[in-house]
């Protein structure tokens, strides 16, 4: 085997002269090494994926995905490339970045991983195209599907979380709007929108900011109310709209189907219409008249008990509903609940959060059990 540079080799007793590569071979064994290290990090970043596809949202879609784009990059990765692996003269080994050091939530992994994956791909693409013809083709299509991919798997995490909150927390101005909603995410809430009707823009991007950053570091879900231009601006997971705002299929056309799109109703006319528009969820009052609706008057219980019946898609009560109340609302057959006052304005945001919780989540009474 030629070796770069001249030496002399001993074998048998004769003395042989082997010549040093040639500078295409060089740069052939350097571009081998670069494509077996992606071909590595790629199939690397897929399994770490797949495993949450599996084991952690046991989708077998999306995990069949992931290990379909394995098989793929495995049948690329061909003795020829892996015989150029040189860890041991790899200086790369020991370079490393503080983020890689830590992940905060499950959604961070992913996402550090997928980057991961795509940037290797985009490599393959590159350099494949040195090695065979048909490599840089391959691997531009198969980074198309990874981008689908990860829109799938995080509007399905996003979705999955959604059917799973039974609590809503929408904010209202307050000093200390941060403090109060990590207290409550620290009680267990999964939910958060961020409303204020009185701030102005670059407020409202400020605090939607920060307020995304600790709701994703809880792995809870953050909505933007009214606003789909700050929604995207902040890269929040959906927009809560009222009666008056947007059409739902203009803002589904401008967030994609992997956010959510919440609606506002009061009625059931008004319900039917969201479900049919293709609501992910609505809001269901108010139950109670209440400071932060002037004017309109209380849905009532009545609907409450309506919707139990007849919505297809999550709901969620609201409406002045607070500790004293809570057990009539869920009487009336509702599992989820939207609340303002009663944890903007708690001494105790996580104690109320997990009391409220502990109501939603509580079995039925014992005469219903029997009756049923």
């Amino acid at each position: 085997m030629k070796e770069a540079g001249c030496y002399d080799e001993s074998t048998n007793g004769v003395v042989v002269m082997v010549e040093p590569y040639s500078q295409k071979e060089q740069i052939q064994q350097v571009v081998y090494r670069i494509l077996d290290a992606n071909l590595d990090r790629a199939r690397e970043g897929l399994r770490i994926i797949e495993e949450w596809c599996r084991f952690g949202l046991n989708n077998l879609q999306l995990a069949g995905e992931c290990k379909y784009l394995r098989q793929e990059l495995a049948k690329w990765h061909t003795a020829e490339i892996r015989a150029a692996r040189d860890t041991l003269g790899d200086v790369g080994t020991d370079l490393s970045h503080p983020q890689e050091e830590q992940r905060s939530s499950i959604k961070l992994l992913l996402q550090a991983n997928f980057c991961r994956v795509q940037e290797a791909l985009r490599v393959l693409e590159e350099y494949g195209k040195l090695y065979h013809p048909n490599m840089g083709k391959a691997f531009k299509q198969m980074r198309y599907r990874v981008y689908t991919l990860e829109s799938n798997l995080m509007g399905y995490q996003r979705h999955q979380l959604l059917w799973r909150s039974h609590l809503y927390l929408v904010t209202s101005s307050a000093e200390n709007l941060l403090g109060t909603v990590e207290s409550a995410l620290k009680g267990g809430l999964t939910l958060v929108q961020y409303r204020d009707k009185n701030a102005d823009d670059t407020v409202r991007l400020e605090q939607a900011t920060k307020l995304r950053q600790l709701c994703h570091a809880y792995g809870a879900l953050f909505m933007m109310n009214d606003r789909v231009d700050l929604a995207l601006a902040v890269d929040a997971d959906g927009v809560h709209l009222g009666q008056q705002d947007m059409p739902i299929a203009a803002a589904r056309q401008l967030l994609g189907t992997q956010r959510i799109i919440g609606r506002s109703t009061t009625n059931a006319e008004e319900m039917q219409k969201a479900i049919t528009e293709g609501a992910d969820y609505i809001g269901v009052g108010p139950v109670y008249e209440t400071p932060t609706k002037v004017g309109k008057p209380a849905a009532g219980l009545e609907y409450v008990r309506y919707a139990a019946q007849n919505s297809a898609v999550p709901w969620f009560a609201i409406g002045g509903i607070d500790a004293n109340n809570i057990n009539d609302v869920i009487d009336a057959g509702a599992e989820r609940v939207a609340v303002v006052r009663s944890l903007m304005q708690a001494e105790q945001p996580t104690l109320v959060t997990q009391y409220l919780l502990s109501q939603l989540k509580r079995v039925k009474p014992q005469a219903e059990t029997i009756q049923n």
